[in-house]
């Protein structure tokens, strides 16, 4: 066995809890903590989604049938998601139901001390009423940031991931980033695994909402990294991604 197997099963480990001294974390030294959202310029362009309220319409089947039906798809027909549709899925994925205080949420996912440490990115290629391009979902105000068109997109995606080529066909395909200092800032080093635990979290109820409106998605978890981070424009240190997920009709 690679000797290096065996030394990095230590992250899946909760054995570092017991080694830390919690009373030197940011949170304990009283640092202010970090925003619950990444902040954007105030004249930036953005999307209203659709409101929470009007969404169950869309949802055509039980949560019986969504966890019994679940399966991964990467063939996906050419027919546009709506916003509608779009909507529902960002809101399930990260959706907000309740402020603790300005800084800590209750949403539609559990995460390790109500910290929440991913954004969502979205690479819009067929969705009725958004241009090809690259969006990040604002969870406080359930809204799209505008943040870049791009005709060649489908192309650079595939690249991206390492030429998984349904990731080019998807009408919209889910990037989750990791802002690893809101989660460190409670856990210090022992962040990093309930971070990768709460993309888990997410993406199993990016499966079942598109299990409800009739969509199929596949999770992608091999991507180049460098890439990835360029086409979503993050610095790769301070936030990268993490997991993403390609969706489509059927």
């Amino acid at each position: 066995m690679n000797p290096l197997v065996e030394k990095y099963r230590y992250f899946l480990k909760d054995s570092l809890r017991l080694t830390m001294d919690f009373s030197l974390t940011d949170q304990n030294r009283g640092i202010k903590p970090p925003p619950i959202e990444k902040p954007y310029p105030a004249g930036a362009p953005r999307i209203d989604l659709a409101n929470k309220e009007d969404l169950e319409s869309i949802c055509g089947i039980d949560l019986f049938s969504a966890i019994n039906n679940r399966k991964s798809h990467r063939d996906f027909s050419n027919e546009p998601l709506t916003l509608k549709e779009l909507s529902l899925l960002l809101w399930a994925t990260q959706g907000i139901r309740g402020k603790v205080n300005e800084f800590a949420t209750f949403r539609t996912v559990p995460s390790a001390g109500c910290r929440h440490a991913l954004e969502t990115y979205i690479c819009v290629l067929n969705v009725t009423g958004l241009e090809t391009g690259i969006y990040r979902y604002l969870p406080v105000e359930h809204q799209l940031l505008v943040l870049a068109s791009d005709k060649a997109l489908s192309e650079k995606l595939v690249d991206a991931t390492l030429n998984q080529t349904f990731t080019g066909r998807a009408a919209v395909t889910f990037a989750w980033t990791a802002v690893p200092y809101r989660m460190e800032w409670r856990y210090d080093i022992a962040a990093h695994k309930v971070i990768a635990l709460d993309a888990g979290h997410v993406c199993q109820n990016l499966y079942l909402a598109c299990e409800a409106i009739g969509c199929g998605t596949c999770a992608v978890g091999a991507y180049h990294q460098e890439l990835m981070d360029k086409l979503l424009d993050v610095d790769g240190v301070d936030e990268f991604t993490l997991y993403l997920a390609a969706v489509g009709k059927l």
